[in-house]
């Protein structure tokens, strides 16, 4: 089984690089064959935030992480979100804190590492 990381770091919403991270990561995650991870950094954390409400028509990134922890694990850089001031209480059920050390191991251990 391949083994794709994802690394986001830019915001949920204003621009679409987590939005194009997470459609890729949906998609390889739906393929047997793979095991997907993300790990999410700097303002991309809030992508984990649960409880997101966008207009009517919009992505919802929220939704999209949903379908990448059905088959695989998001971890979120700690630091970063204790920064944001996002809880562990506050994060989509599936998703976890995480640290560098995290990271650093789930590179070592990636087939692909893809950055966004």
């Amino acid at each position: 089984m391949k083994t794709t990381l994802f690394i986001l770091n830019d915001a949920p919403y204003g621009n679409e690089r987590s939005y194009n991270g997470l459609r890729l990561a949906g998609a390889l995650s739906g393929r047997p064959d793979q095991q997907v991870r993300v790990f999410l950094l700097a303002d991309a954390v809030n992508v984990a935030k649960a409880g997101q409400k966008v207009p009517e028509g919009y992505y919802n990134l929220q939704l999209m992480l949903g379908k990448v922890l059905r088959k695989g694990a998001v971890g979120l850089c700690g630091t970063c979100m204790e920064a944001r001031g996002l809880m562990d209480t506050e994060l989509v059920e599936g998703a976890q804190r995480g640290t560098l050390a995290q990271l650093a191991d789930w590179t070592a251990e990636a087939d692909q590492v893809l950055v966004f």
